[in-house]
C-alpha cells in the first residue's frame, strides 16, 4: 500500500479526497491535517467519510511516512509546505495554484504572492494526464489544473493543429457551482444569499486560471497568440453547489471538415479514460458529470462548418480538483490510472 497525507483534509478538496482515497485499492491513508479540526477523529467531525478512525493532526506535524502528500491548501500555505517536503524526500501533488504558471511575473500579477521558490515552476508538471500523461510518473512535484482549465482545455486541445486556423480568439463562456468559485467566506460574494436566485459574471479579464489556459495553450497548440490575442475567459458563478459547464466559442477562417473535426474528438476520447465524448448533435449538462472523474463533451457548428461551439462538463470537485489529483498520484505510482476513480 502507499502511504500517504492530506494537508488541508478538512477543505472542501480535502475531503473529497478522503472520499475518493477511501475507496481506492492501493493507497492507505496514514495522515490527514486540520487547523480547525487537529485532535478529532475524522468520523467525528465528518461521519459520512471511510476514514473514520484517522484523526486531524496540526499542519506542522511529522510527514516522512508519507510517500507522497496532497497540499489542499491556500496558495501561501502551500509556497511554504512543498519545498519542505521536497527536502524531505516526499513527492507532492499541489492543489493550489502557485506552481501551474512558470513566468513569475504572470503568477505574481493574478495571484498577487510573491513567488518564494520559482526554481521550482520549471520543474513542476502541470497535472492534466491527458496530455502530459508521459511526464508526470517521474514528477516531484505535480501541479494539479485549475477546474476552469481542466474543462476548457479537454474541449479544446483536441482540435489540435487545427487551432492555428483560427480566426478569432476563443471565447470560453464558463459557469460553475459554488465550491468552483472557492466555496469559502472570504467574503460577500460566495454566501448563501448573495448566491442564492442570483447569477453573476466574476474576475472578467483578470481571473487567475485564464493565463494557465493560455500557456497551455501556447505549449501544445499552434494557436497564433501574437496575432489574434490570448484566450478570452469570463466565469460565472451559479446558485448550486458544485459543477462546471463550460461553452467554448471558435471562428475558424475557413470551413473545417466536420467528420475530420469528429473524428479528431473520437480519437481522444478513446485515448483518455476520463474524457467522454457524446453522440453527434448532444451536448451535455452539469449532471453529466457530478460525483464522477469524468469530463463530458458535446460539439456543434453551423452552416458554414466555421463557427463551432464545444460544451464541457465537469464536477469542479472531482476532475476539476480532487479526482484529478488522484489520476495523478496512480501515474506518479504506476497504478491504473482509473483506480479507485469513476
Amino acid at each position: 500500500m502507499i502511504c500517504i497525507g492530506i494537508i488541508g483534509a478538512a477543505g472542501l478538496s480535502g475531503l473529497e479526497l478522503l472520499h475518493w482515497l477511501g475507496r481506492h485499492p492501493e493507497v492507505e491513508v496514514t495522515l490527514v491535517t486540520s487547523t480547525k479540526y487537529q485532535g478529532r477523529q475524522v468520523c467525528d467531525a465528518f461521519p459520512h467519510l471511510p476514514n473514520g478512525k484517522l484523526v486531524f493532526q496540526p499542519n506542522d506535524t511529522d510527514v516522512s511516512g508519507c510517500e507522497a502528500v496532497f497540499l489542499a491548501v491556500p496558495n501561501r500555505a502551500s509556497l511554504e509546505w512543498t519545498p519542505k517536503l521536497l527536502d524531505q524526500g516526499v513527492r507532492v501533488i499541489d492543489l493550489s495554484g502557485v506552481y501551474r504558471l512558470r513566468d513569475t511575473a504572470s503568477f505574481e500579477k493574478h495571484y498577487r504572492l510573491s513567488h518564494t521558490s520559482p526554481e521550482l515552476l520549471q520543474e513542476a508538471v502541470f497535472g492534466l494526464p491527458e496530455c502530459f500523461r508521459e511526464r508526470i510518473p517521474k514528477a516531484r512535484v505535480v501541479a494539479n489544473p485549475g477546474c476552469y482549465p481542466t474543462g476548457a482545455l479537454l474541449g479544446l486541445l483536441p482540435f489540435g493543429e487545427l487551432l492555428g486556423g483560427l480566426a478569432s480568439s476563443p471565447i470560453i463562456d464558463a459557469k460553475s457551482g459554488v465550491s468552483g468559485a472557492g466555496g469559502r467566506v472570504e467574503d460577500d460574494a460566495t454566501n448563501y444569499m448573495e448566491v442564492n436566485e442570483n447569477f453573476k459574471a466574476y474576475k472578467v479579464f483578470s481571473h487567475q486560471h485564464q493565463p494557465e489556459v493560455q500557456q497551455c495553450l501556447a505549449d501544445l497548440t499552434s494557436y497564433p497568440a501574437d496575432e489574434l490575442g490570448e484566450v478570452i475567459f469570463t466565469p460565472h458563478l451559479l446558485p448550486v453547489n458544485r459543477g462546471i459547464l463550460s461553452t467554448i466559442y471558435l471562428r475558424f477562417q475557413n470551413p473545417l471538415d466536420a467528420e475530420q473535426v469528429q473524428v479528431g474528438f473520437q480519437e481522444f476520447a478513446a485515448q483518455n479514460a476520463f474524457v467522454h465524448l457524446l453522440p453527434e448533435g448532444q451536448l451535455p449538462d452539469l449532471k453529466a458529470s457530478i460525483h464522477s472523474n469524468r469530463c463530458v463533451i458535446g460539439l456543434s457548428c453551423d452552416a458554414s462548418r466555421r463557427n463551432w461551439i464545444v460544451v464541457t462538463s465537469i464536477d469542479n470537485l472531482v476532475k476539476g480538483a480532487s479526482g484529478q489529483a488522484i489520476q495523478n498520484l496512480n501515474l506518479m505510482f504506476g497504478l491504473p490510472e482509473t483506480a479507485g476513480l469513476v
